[in-house]
């Protein structure tokens, strides 16, 4: 029997590889490869499809995050604050661009940062607050937007896995000073490659960024007016994503489906099911489990399915961020000891989710009785 992928990002390419191949003929038969008519058409596409009036690609999720901070003056001396459940790259970007972190604690049903913990952390030297709407499902942003607004913060929304998320009639993006999205080839927006994307309503922000992302230019004459590095969106990628961005309420909505029918099939285990919301993107189907790694273990080894764990340890717990001075977040360590990631990409899922889910049953049980 073959084994099912936790995720495939080649079964999507090949689901659209005939819109895509037609696309990467348009750049390879082209004269310009960096920052070219491909990038340029991506960024106003993606722009328009959030609702915002600017995009500027970069290369990668965490250099979004970077140079979203940079561009709203956050740096040495300022403090961050953010979460410890998520990828590393959302704490690298505050530590990357000269800021300290402060992380708070997440909420136990959402899974996304706390707004009453932000609150309890905002201190004098707080510029910036950075909420990640965690696998697909938006955060308190209008909460955190408030808190922000009162305090006089900026705030960076890390969509890295949210591309599509709604609330209410806006996208996730949309809220903050700026949005720092990521399309990492496993994103319900994926190239096959790296790459990333800073959007924001504000003109004059959008030009800091365009200018961080290449050498410090501002215009055609190539002079370096600040220190900045090389972050740019090339055009194979853009293209990629153009070709995809098309499917990708498509996507979102199969994503939806797909969770849907996991709670229906699992109802009853005493598995801990992602929150319901609808306008969660379902970028990952995580399920709380006390047995954790016997489960993962068992559907591998009796079943052939695969899984992953997002995010052990989190982030407060790794070398790297123990400048933090972070000694206990009660949430987020219980979620990241817990957690386990089922497969949702509908190309692997969809043909495969009654197998998956009996196999959860059965292994769920087996955990309960040994």
């Amino acid at each position: 029997m073959m084994g099912v992928p936790q995720a495939a990002p080649a079964r999507r390419i090949g689901r659209f590889r005939a819109e895509i191949d037609a696309a990467l003929d348009r750049v390879v038969g082209g004269d310009r490869y960096i920052l070219g008519p491909a990038v340029e058409a991506f960024e106003a596409e993606f722009a328009a499809y959030l609702g915002v009036a600017h995009c500027i690609g970069v290369g990668t999720g965490t250099d979004a995050v970077t140079l979203a901070l940079r561009a709203l003056e956050v740096g040495p001396g300022d403090e961050v604050i953010t979460v410890s459940l998520t990828a590393a790259g959302t704490a690298q970007a505050i530590l990357l661009c000269g800021a300290e972190l402060r992380f708070v604690d997440v909420d136990r049903i959402t899974r996304c940062m706390d707004p009453n913990a932000v609150e309890a952390a905002i201190t004098p030297r707080t510029a910036a607050i950075v909420p990640v709407h965690l696998f697909g499902q938006p955060a308190d942003i209008l909460r955190l937007v408030s808190i922000a607004d009162r305090h006089g913060l900026a705030v960076v929304e890390d969509c890295a896995q949210a591309h599509g998320a709604v609330i209410g009639a806006r996208k996730v993006g949309s809220f903050g000073h700026a949005g720092a999205f990521s399309f990492y080839p496993t994103k319900n927006l994926g190239g096959i490659g790296d790459g990333g994307a800073v959007v924001c309503r504000d003109a004059a922000t959008a030009a800091r960024v365009r200018s961080l992302r290449c050498y410090g230019w501002d215009d055609e004459t190539r002079i370096s007016r600040r220190l900045a590095g090389n972050s740019r969106l090339d055009e194979v990628q853009a293209a990629i994503l153009s070709a995809l961005l098309v499917h990708l309420d498509e996507g979102n909505d199969e994503r939806r489906a797909l969770a849907a029918e996991y709670r229906r099939r699992l109802h009853g285990l005493g598995l801990g099911m992602p929150p319901d919301g609808p306008g969660s993107v379902y970028h990952q189907f995580a399920v709380a489990c006390d047995s954790r790694e016997a489960l993962r273990r068992n559907l591998w080894d009796h079943a052939g399915i695969g899984t992953a764990v997002h995010y052990f340890p989190a982030l407060h717990r790794q070398p790297a961020f123990h400048v933090a001075g972070v000694s206990r977040l009660p949430n987020t360590e219980a979620l990241a000891e817990s957690l386990l990631s089922l497969p949702i990409q509908p190309e692997v899922a969809g043909p495969n989710l009654a197998r998956i889910a009996e196999a959860v049953r059965t292994e769920v049980g087996r955990c309960k009785r040994s």
